[in-house]
């Protein structure tokens, strides 16, 4: 049997993610027309014998994470539970803390998964891969490539051509070391707790010998947490080159999803790939309906006027009202919100309960990757760059209102704000 084990940080993670996760914690938030977490969960469902989807992170119990995760396993028919560190552990504390609820029942694999991903998830082609490679035992990280200088910002994999074992491993290099990234999406046997197990008893040692060296992972106290492994640089870096860690390269899509601005591209990646798994997803023009250009994923209970056009690449939430006229594009306008008659909404996340006026025009930069390089990633941009806020998608958190004919432009606006007048390339607190 098998397991898997999303990894969804904290609150304070995710911190490129605000305003939007004040008012939900970043793995729920829609990303084409769903919670972030669901599209792991539905892959993970469709592997045959996967017994047990567990979270791992340190939010606090709430009550949307109970919410999603009631209504999750209903649909998927699978058993979903949240477990809760007491502090943020890194990839490897987190599971090592946890190894005898993931152990539980005697799963013969198990897969991890960071939750800020997107991807195609070729999960039975890892199993598949598994098999094949190496002895049963192996570990498999999801691999994929990226351009010479992009590489540098990912954990950089060195492989063996011929058997694609994993010769060298090394998280953000300062140099090139290799185009092959790691997706963070891993398949482990259950020994790889051995390993992680040798790193924390260093890690114990280690305190015991320097009790009060060096701040990192200090909390105050000088108490270093040994529990806090980081899957990447402390176990990686060294199993690679000994025959127990392998490469499986998609060329399938992948993204991260950092910051809000790769919000919307990661939605256009899942709305593309509805196509496949999910046609009754995607709108359609019909009689007394809006105009669909491309794809466009849009709530049930949405109100929308039949003179709108929509698309490409746009979802809609629940309970949005869109007036006439209006021109919705590469966007995604969250439940609750209003887009007045003749408003015009491009490369912008359109927060809960906002509205918008008549023919105001709300505008933001798309962050994109290189359309001509297929294996270009989008850059994690820094929020500031040469002193000036570096043009991105435009952000209305909750309960934002924007005032009649005016145009709001690059520009992030924190919650329940009314605007009065336009703004461009700013952040308005």
């Amino acid at each position: 049997m098998l397991k898997a084990v999303i990894l969804i940080g904290g609150p304070q993670k995710g911190t490129r993610f605000r305003p939007l996760s004040f008012e939900v914690p970043k793995p729920l938030f829609p990303v084409a027309g769903v919670p972030m977490l669901q599209h792991h969960i539905e892959a993970c469902a469709k592997v045959p014998n996967m017994k047990e989807i567990l979270l791992i992170g340190f939010y606090q119990p709430n009550e949307e994470l109970t919410r999603f995760m009631c209504s999750a396993q209903q649909e998927f028919k699978i058993s979903i539970r949240y477990l809760q560190e007491y502090a943020a552990l890194g990839t490897g504390g987190g599971i090592y803390h946890f190894r005898d609820q993931i152990l539980s029942g005697g799963p013969e694999a198990f897969f991890i998964m960071n939750a800020d991903v997107c991807s195609e998830f070729p999960l039975p082609e890892m199993l598949n891969f598994q098999k094949e490679h190496g002895e049963p035992s192996s570990f498999i990280i999801l691999g994929t490539t990226a351009n010479r200088k992009q590489s540098m910002n990912y954990g950089c994999i060195v492989e063996n051509q011929q058997t694609n074992e994993v010769l060298h491993y090394v998280e953000k290099p300062s140099t090139f070391v290799s185009d092959i990234i790691n997706c963070g999406i891993y398949l482990f046997t259950p020994e790889i707790f051995q390993h992680i197990g040798e790193v924390f008893q260093k890690n114990q040692q280690d305190l015991l010998l320097y009790p009060y060296e060096g701040d990192e992972q200090t909390n105050g106290n000088g108490w270093h947490r040994a529990e806090a492994i980081r899957l990447e640089q402390d176990i990686f870096t060294a199993l690679a080159g000994q025959g127990k860690l392998y490469v499986y390269k998609t060329p399938a899509f992948w993204s991260q999803i950092k910051s809000a601005g790769s919000a919307i591209y990661a939605s256009r990646l899942y709305l593309n790939q509805y196509h496949k798994t999910h046609p009754e997803r995607l709108a359609t023009t019909e009689d007394r309906g809006p105009r669909i250009s491309g794809n466009v994923y849009v709530h049930p209970t949405a109100n929308i006027d039949p003179t709108a056009v929509l698309g490409p690449n746009v979802s809609i939430g629940t309970g949005v009202t869109i007036g006439a006229g209006v021109r919705v594009r590469e966007s995604i306008i969250l439940h609750g919100a209003t887009l007045q008659d003749h408003s015009c909404v491009l490369n912008c996340i359109v927060g809960w309960d906002s509205t918008i006026g008549k023919w105001a025009r709300v505008e933001g930069t798309p962050s994109d990757p290189n359309p001509n390089d297929p294996f270009a990633k989008i850059d994690s941009e820094t929020l500031f760059r040469d002193g000036k806020l570096t043009p991105s998608i435009t952000i209305l958190g909750c309960n934002v209102t924007i005032p009649s004919e005016v145009i709001i432009l690059n520009s992030i606006v924190l919650p329940h704000k009314d605007l009065n007048r336009s703004f461009k390339n700013q952040i308005i607190l």
